[in-house]
This record gives structure tokens, sequence and C-alpha cells, in this order.
């Protein structure tokens, strides 16, 4: 297949599981294995970095309006040196509260995580199943009363260090930050919403802290029209993953993702067991 359909097909899932509650990491890293697909370039932290840059986008352009209000608020605290009982002061620092777990572990185990598993695809199959048994234990656990106006910091931190273990492929970083608010109580839509925003910072500081692979010694040489065309396609399926999760979540719950991680998990250990052994 050519470069750039390759690059498209990969930037549509990234774009996809990013946001649905499925993992992004461990498609990303299964997928081009089964489907033979081995162009360096395509499996490059370098691809990588404008794949999570299209999500980046597709989350800015989703949440403009509140993340422009958010910030606005933020530095508005900052000036006063007061939260007060504005909501919007206290969402932007239960934000920053929430990225701080997965910004240490991120920047302590980059190297470990991207590639570790990349040479052991057998353990993402149970770590799938186990981002499964967490959404549905969310499911039958969890209140589904508060919204994002009752959220305190300790569920903030809670819900970051949730969110810091979504570095393990097949965890799912919006499976486990949206199991975690559920099983705080918090309904599937301000979940949902949550941990869009939450998302924001830690994919631009790991989209940024990574951009200095493009710009500094790089293993694989570039390939612009490829790089642009996973780029636009993550963009554009990661704008079609929030609008429709959110609305499928005003009546729906997560059976049908919870349904998928277990037919994923066991394709990847089949896979692994039939044909890489």
């Amino acid at each position: 297949m050519d470069h750039v359909l390759q690059a498209i097909v990969i930037g549509v899932v990234q774009g996809l599981t990013e946001f649905l509650p499925i993992s992004s990491s461990a498609h990303l890293i299964v997928l081009p294995q089964m489907l033979g697909w081995s162009d360096p370039f395509l499996n490059s932290a370098e691809f990588d970095v404008m794949l999570h840059m299209g999500t980046l986008v597709a989350l800015l352009a989703y949440f403009r309006h509140d993340l422009i209000r958010l910030v606005r608020a933020g530095l508005a605290s900052l000036v006063e040196r007061r939260i007060g009982t504005d909501p919007d002061r206290r969402l932007a620092w239960l934000i920053i509260v929430s990225a701080i777990p997965g910004a240490i572990l991120g920047a302590l185990g980059e190297s470990f995580f991207d590639t570790f598993f990349r040479e052991r695809i057998i353990l993402i199959g149970p770590l799938t199943l186990v981002g499964a048994f967490i959404l549905w234990l969310a499911e039958r656990r969890g209140s589904r009363r508060r919204e994002l106006p009752d959220l305190g910091f300790a569920d903030a931190a809670q819900i970051g260090a949730a969110q810091a273990l979504a570095l393990f492929p097949g965890i799912s970083r919006s499976g486990i930050t949206i199991g975690a608010g559920l099983l705080l109580g918090l309904t599937r839509d301000a979940a949902a919403r949550f941990s869009f925003l939450m998302g924001t910072p830690i994919i631009a500081g790991a989209g940024i802290w990574k951009m200095r692979l493009l710009f500094g010694q790089r293993g694989v040489p570039l390939e612009t029209l490829p790089l642009l065309a996973g780029l636009a396609a993550a963009t554009v399926a990661g704008l079609l993953a929030i609008t429709g999760l959110l609305a499928f979540l005003r009546s729906n719950s997560f059976g049908v993702f919870i349904a998928y991680r277990v037919v994923f998990a066991a394709a990847i250990i089949g896979y692994v067991l039939v044909v890489v052994h």
C-alpha cells in the first residue's frame, strides 16, 4: 500500500482511538504489525509526534471556547492570588493538578514506554483486558450523580494518577480517566468532558517535548507528504471521535467499548500465539 494511504489509515486510527476508550497506543503498536506495515518512518517517533499534534489540534478546535475561558480564569487567579468562587478558576486549577502525575511519569519513563511494549506486544492483550475491567467496574459502581462543579482537588489528583497509568499500552488515557471519573461519581458526560480537558496539557506537553525529535538528531529521514497526511487524518478523526462520543454518552453506556476491548485483546493474543510464534 502507498505510504501516504498508510499514513492516512494510521492517522484515522490515532484520531479515533485517542478519544474513544480503547487505547490509541495499543492500536498504533499492534495494527501496523498485524498488517505487515514496516516502513521505518511510519513506525518512527517523529511520525508519532505529528499524530499526537493532530489530536491536540482536534481538542483545541472542539473545546476552543472552554479553553480560552479557562486560560483567562487561570491567569486571573494568578494575578489576584486567589481562586474564590469562580467555577472556571477552580476547573482550570483542577486540570493543572490532574496533569502533574502523568507529566512526571512520562518524563521519567519515556524511553521505557516507547520501546518495551513494541518488543513484547503479547503484554498489550492482558493490559487491554485490564482496561476493559476498569470500565466495566466503573459502569457498575459509579453513582453518576456528580457534575464538573462538584469535583474537588483530591478528585482531580486521583484522576490524574489514573491518567499516568495510561502510559501502559492497552489501558487507554481516555478510558482510565473516564473510568476514574465514573468511580468518583461523575456522570458519563462530565467524566468524558473532564477527561478531554485534562488531556489537553498532557498531549500538548508530550508533543512539545517529543518535537525535539523533528528538529534535533533524527533517526529516520522525514517524509513530508505522509507526515502531513497523517496529521490531517488524525485531526479530522479526532474531531469526529470527540463529537461522537459525547453525543453517544448522553443516552448510552460504555458497554460497546468494553466488548470491543475484549475482542481486540483476544485478537492480539491470538495473533502473537499463532502468527508471531
